[in-house]
């Protein structure tokens, strides 16, 4: 788990495009978000239990309802569904709706359709701060396994 300074070194060292924007209150829905961002280009982390564990996916905000039977299909998953949160928090250290775009240690679940923008935005792991990143660089620093 990192810290917000902890993720922004990381992000530093590996030479990604980024910017952290700090805001008064956390992002909890479109209109939260709509002051410090474009909400097209949001681009949420959930946490997945599969028969293996945990997989982090990220995804277009603008892609809608994930449909488990086919990424089942798609990625050799005999049993996938949302991770509980308390799961999540132990085996990440993250709360649900802060998961971080990079550094929660997860194999991941990549939306190519986010490659259409310059940059996205999503979680640090802290509620009161939002990173701004390149697509590319979130898919360079995970460890994707598939795409949808």
């Amino acid at each position: 788990m990192y810290s917000v300074q902890e993720l922004e070194q990381v992000l530093r060292e590996a030479e990604a495009d980024f910017q952290l924007i700090r805001q008064d209150a956390p992002i909890l829905s479109a209109a939260d978000a709509e002051p410090y961002y474009d909400i097209q280009k949001a681009a949420p982390t959930f946490i997945l239990q599969h028969e293996g564990g945990l997989a982090a996916c990220t995804l277009s905000a603008n892609r809608g309802r994930m449909d488990f039977e086919a990424m089942k299909c798609q990625f050799g998953f005999s049993r996938l569904k949302m991770a509980d949160r308390k799961k999540v928090l132990q085996e990440t250290g993250y709360q649900v709706g802060t998961i971080p775009l990079i550094g929660h240690g997860l194999d991941c679940i990549f939306d190519s359709s986010l490659l259409r923008y310059d940059y996205i935005y999503g979680g640090t792991g802290d509620a009161l701060v939002t990173l701004k990143i390149s697509p590319r660089d979130v898919e360079r620093l995970n460890r994707v396994i598939g795409t949808l």
